[in-house]
């Protein structure tokens, strides 16, 4: 069995946090204390990410089974339902879940996420190439294919993506760069495997036919998820409660952390799990 690395934090009602591309639980580690005033807060290292053993291959039906496998003793506990949090990647995983594994979601919460993360692909229609909001597949394949030359100046350059444009990004990248780089950078197999999921998923038909309650989170300054998504999405799931938050850009969760707590507190507080 895979050794998938978890932290957990208070307790009540469960939010299961996932962290987005390279990432590991330590960027949540602050923002989780304080979360966990008011409920069990459980942050998981994706497979190859920060203490989590990889996977091979790094697919995102392997990662969601990783995932779901090791939660199964909290909900063996009598801890009741369970919110997933995706963060970025980690919104494509929880929506995989919430599709493959329905009985194991009470709800989501989609943070700077996006059902189709990639756009400008060859095998998608016109209409979706030039109408759907997202990032260009370009950039990804630019990440992809400088990987393999500096993986460290890839992953400072992804960093600066996250906080651009925002106030104080500075302080925040630092931020940022400490709590990443607290753990040696994932393996460019899982890297490359994280790329291609957000290339290649379009989570759209999952969104469009979740029966559970579901959040999105966005910020108005993103520049990898755009704000404009929000309305497409709303679209396909005219459940779908929406909070964007002006100011914010990749990591509201760390820039907007007060306004970000209380959408989810609000959310959480709804549901009855």
């Amino acid at each position: 069995m895979t050794k998938i690395h978890l932290e957990t934090f208070g307790k009540g009602k469960t939010v299961v946090l996932i962290h987005g591309w390279a990432m590991h639980t330590g960027i949540w580690r602050e923002f989780a204390r304080q979360l966990a005033r008011n409920y069990q807060v459980i942050c998981i290292d994706l497979p190859g990410h920060g203490h989590s053993e990889a996977i091979d291959p790094c697919t995102l039906e392997r990662i969601s089974d990783e995932l779901v496998k090791i939660i199964l003793p909290f909900e063996k506990a009598g801890l009741g339902g369970i919110c997933w949090l995706g963060w970025s990647l980690g919104a494509t995983v929880v929506l995989d879940i919430a599709a493959r594994y329905p009985q194991r979601v009470s709800s989501l919460i989609l943070l700077a996420g996006n059902p189709l993360f990639a756009v400008g692909q060859t095998d998608l229609s016109p209409e979706t190439q030039t109408s759907w909001p997202g990032m260009d597949v370009r950039l990804l394949d630019d990440f992809a294919g400088h990987l393999n030359e500096n993986c460290q100046a890839t992953l400072l350059r992804f960093l600066s993506l996250q906080v651009k444009g925002i106030l104080d990004r500075k302080t925040l990248l630092k931020a940022l760069k400490t709590a990443v780089f607290e753990c040696d950078a994932p393996e460019q197999a899982t890297l490359q495997g994280g790329l291609d999921i957000l290339k290649q998923a379009d989570m759209r038909p999952v969104l469009a036919d979740l029966k559970v309650p579901v959040s999105v989170i966005l910020g108005g300054l993103d520049t990898l998820v755009p704000v404009a998504v929000a309305q497409k999405m709303q679209q396909i799931l005219p459940s779908v409660e929406v909070n964007i938050i002006d100011r914010a850009g990749h990591v509201p969760f760390l820039s907007h952390s007060r306004e970000t707590l209380a959408i989810i507190a609000r959310f959480m507080d709804r549901q009855c799990i």
